[in-house]
């Protein structure tokens, strides 16, 4: 049975993005070895990656032509990748479907043999699997700034969803890697 993880650069403060969409300069903040590190080890642990439309839009337009990226620009270009997307039809970068309804396609997926499915980025889409049950791992690098604004990670919810840590790290940037599996108990 395959894995589906959530992995996001997030501020302490809660944001994926700022305020405009794909403003992660705040990125550069937390990004050295050991994220390049932990980057190159996502590639060797997962066969698929998922991104929702707006992330997917944003991925496909920078990392074919990426500079200086090495071994990660060689992940991200050629590993399967699925766009979740109720309006697109085709997608043009190497090695990517469109699926319109992910709830069914994940289920699927995660009853298969594989390795681990990642949704990178992608606050609505992950939210959305999150509430149905189906994320496995949250992993999250938290920022070590307040931006103040932006576009929230974690999306409002009529319920708690209790989480329990597995791993913490911290990066010489002062950066916390935390990885989280969702605890099926009641509050």
């Amino acid at each position: 049975m395959r894995k589906l993880v959530v992995w996001n650069l997030m501020t302490l403060d809660g944001y994926f993005e700022g305020s405009k969409p794909w403003d992660i300069d705040f990125h550069n903040l937390a990004w050295g070895p050991e994220l390049q590190k932990y980057s190159e080890q996502l590639g060797e642990e997962g066969d698929l990656l998922v991104f929702g439309r707006k992330t997917y839009e944003g991925m496909a337009s920078y990392w074919p032509t990426a500079e200086g990226e090495g071994n990660v620009k060689a992940y991200m270009n050629g590993i399967a990748k699925i766009a979740v997307s109720r309006t697109m039809k085709d997608a043009e970068w190497n090695n990517t479907r469109v699926v319109n309804d992910p709830i069914a396609e994940f289920r699927r997926l995660k009853a298969e043999d594989g390795k681990t499915i990642f949704i990178f980025g992608s606050a609505e889409l992950a939210d959305s699997l999150l509430k149905e049950g189906l994320i496995d791992e949250v992993r999250l690098c938290l920022v070590p700034v307040i931006l103040g604004g932006g576009n929230p990670h974690f999306k409002p919810a009529t319920e708690a969803r209790p989480l329990r840590l597995l791993e913490s790290s911290v990066t010489q940037k002062g950066a916390v890697i935390l990885r989280y599996e969702p605890v099926n108990d009641t509050v």
